[in-house]
């Protein structure tokens, strides 16, 4: 009895397994109007997103209402113009914000948390606090709180470890929108640091990122996170030296959920 070989995949199967841009098509010598169409549109949300309006106190209440003690602070770009041209000025605080943030600080937190608009701000106020939600969820059954929460304006995710120095935090939390994408305008990432200072370099910084609708879930990225921050403070170190091997050990009703937030 003959079997036959299965059919390789089909441009139409990869299309429905990837975002990616594949099996376009041709009009002659041109792309098809739909797939331009397409193109122009998620090029058009990604650079709305790099220029959406943050609103900082919109951020700051949804954090009281969550319980925890909030700043609100400003790096030294003075503005969303300076901010995208200058990087180096979004790693820095500003004067005022360091000499309040030092007057706010209360003791040694374990753990802070920074929330900061990155180069989407879409992104943060989309996903930020019903992440924050989760992974306070996830952290309380190791008994880790959240110490301090900062909103910060006009942020690069350097500007936490100032933030977390200032606050005389073991760890810092960066939650800031990633550089939108012709497949995600609205990417949420945080990034881990122990024992933040300035100075700090990337090697010593955990991420996990792409959380979005079609992304990681809230649920799954709290999980991540949170492991990586009871681990990161056990073993006092995050970067290249710690590995994320919470996947193995995710619960069921965490990894039987759809990709949908």
């Amino acid at each position: 009895m003959n079997t036959r070989a299965p059919l390789p995949p089909s441009l139409k199967d990869l299309r429905n397994l990837t975002p990616a841009r594949i099996g376009l098509g041709i009009a002659g010598a041109s792309l098809p109007t739909s797939a331009l169409l397409e193109f122009t549109l998620d090029h058009a949300r990604a650079r709305d997103a790099v220029h959406a309006m943050f609103d900082a106190s919109v951020m700051m209440r949804s954090l009281g209402d969550l319980g925890l003690q909030a700043s609100c602070v400003s790096s030294r770009a003075v503005d969303r113009e300076q901010y995208l041209r200058r990087p180096d000025l979004g790693r820095m605080l500003d004067a005022d914000s360091r000499q309040s943030l030092s007057r706010a600080a209360n003791g040694a937190p374990q753990l802070a948390v920074v929330i900061g608009d990155g180069l989407s701000p879409t992104a943060v106020h989309a996903h930020a606090i019903p992440l924050l939600q989760s992974l306070i969820a996830c952290l309380a059954t190791d008994q880790i709180a959240i110490g301090h929460a900062v909103v910060a304006n006009r942020a690069r995710v350097a500007l936490g470890d100032e933030i977390g120095e200032v606050l005389g935090a073991r760890m810092v939390a960066v939650l800031i929108g990633e550089r939108p994408g012709l497949s995600a305008a609205d990417s949420l990432g945080v990034y881990l640091t122990f024992a933040p200072s300035v100075g700090v370099t990337d090697e010593k910084r955990n991420c996990v990122s792409n959380i979005h609708r079609a992304g990681l879930t809230y649920d799954e990225a709290a999980f991540k996170i949170a492991w990586l921050i009871r681990e990161g403070l056990a073993r006092e170190l995050t970067g290249i030296a710690l590995k994320d091997d919470s996947g193995g050990r995710m619960p069921r009703s965490i990894a039987a959920k759809s990709g949908s937030n």
